[in-house]
This record gives structure tokens, sequence and C-alpha cells, in this order.
């Protein structure tokens, strides 16, 4: 590790992000798979040594608002992403549908990171968690959600 500069604020915060978005979709595949509350959910990350320690190293206060959006977003929520489907949300791989719901409650409540950033990062999620062409069918519906959600961004 000797020569390596350290990361500046800025590349600290994204990497507190990317984490933090990891572990958001961990969070929303355990309610899919589980029915559990967010609450139940959220302790369960920060008392499970694993969890936690990656819980420390994200940016916290963005992973809690971006599972809470995910787990409690309903029925606004998945209108936001039912149009752009072939199939019901509830048929969708567990995995994808967390990754379709955390992506877009980043895309609707957090303009302030470009929504390509957003696509990337979790068309990457996709690629790491997901099935084997996940990835594809996570950027085109996105793209769709982005052009919707933030219409002066995308022209």
């Amino acid at each position: 590790m000797a020569g390596r500069k350290p990361l500046s604020e800025s590349q600290q915060l994204i990497a507190r992000r990317r984490v933090a978005r990891r572990l958001a979709m961990q969070g929303v595949y355990q309610w899919i798979i589980t029915g559990n509350e967010f609450n139940e959910i959220y302790l369960y990350f920060q008392e499970d040594r694993e969890l936690a320690e990656d819980f420390r190293k994200s940016d916290a206060a963005f992973c809690h608002k971006l599972m809470r959006c995910a787990i409690e977003g309903g029925e606004e929520l998945e209108n936001r992403i039912s149009p752009h489907l072939d199939r019901k949300l509830s048929q969708v791989d567990p995995i994808e549908h967390a990754v379709l719901r955390v992506a877009t409650c980043e895309l609707v409540n957090h303009i302030e990171t470009p929504f390509k950033v957003v696509v990337n990062e979790y068309v990457n999620l996709a690629k790491k968690f997901g099935a084997e062409q996940a990835h594809k069918f996570i950027n085109g519906v996105l793209d769709k959600i982005a052009a919707d959600a933030r219409p002066l961004e995308r022209q």
C-alpha cells in the first residue's frame, strides 16, 4: 500500500455511497424474501457483525433513506416502475426487483446525483448479484424511469 495517496473527500463519498447502495439493495432483497418491516431489517443490519462492518463504511444516512423509501414506497414506487416492465413487479427476480426499487428511490429523491451515475451504479449491482443478463434488463428499465423522473436532465 506504500505510495498510494489517500482518497479525496469526493472519492470517499463515492465509495461510502456505493457501499450504501449495496446495503440498501440487500435490505430490500431481505424485505422481499421475508416480509419483515423496515425497522427489523435496519436493526439487523446494524447488529450482524459483517453487515455492521460494511454499514460503518457506508454513508449511513443515505443507506437509511434509500432502504426506507424502497421498502415503504408502496404503490407510488410500484407505479413508477411497473409501466416499464413486461410483467408484474412481483414476478421480477427478487434481486432485480430490489435493485429497481432502490434505484428508483435514488432517481426520484436524490437529484444531486446525475441519472447516468445512478443507472451505472445499479447496473453494476445487477452484474454482481443478478442473473447473467439482469444488468441489461435493469439498464433498460432504469433508463425509462429516469426519462420519466428527470425529463430535463435526459434532454
